[in-house]
């Protein structure tokens, strides 16, 4: 369980923090980079194609959101 997770977010996104809670239950430990910090984060989050937070990622692949497809992440995490 050695992969790197990141987890871009803002301190106000809901949906973030359910994503880092998750994460936390689930045993992942995880980067967290907050874009209303960091403007290069934000540019992170664009080459994966996205414009808004959560993003998750690990890897090369990345996540938007609170969805399913968190669930594949962690379980990859996890292996």
């Amino acid at each position: 369980m050695n992969k790197n997770v990141i987890v871009y977010t803002t301190n106000d996104c809901i949906e973030c923090t359910m994503v880092k809670k998750v994460l936390t239950e689930e045993g992942i430990p995880f980067e967290i980079r907050d874009i209303s910090k960091n403007p290069s984060f934000q540019k992170e989050v664009e080459q994966y194609g996205y414009l808004g937070v959560p993003v998750t990622v690990l890897e090369n692949r990345a996540v938007k959101g609170f969805t399913n497809e968190l669930k594949e992440i962690i379980d990859l995490a996890k292996r």
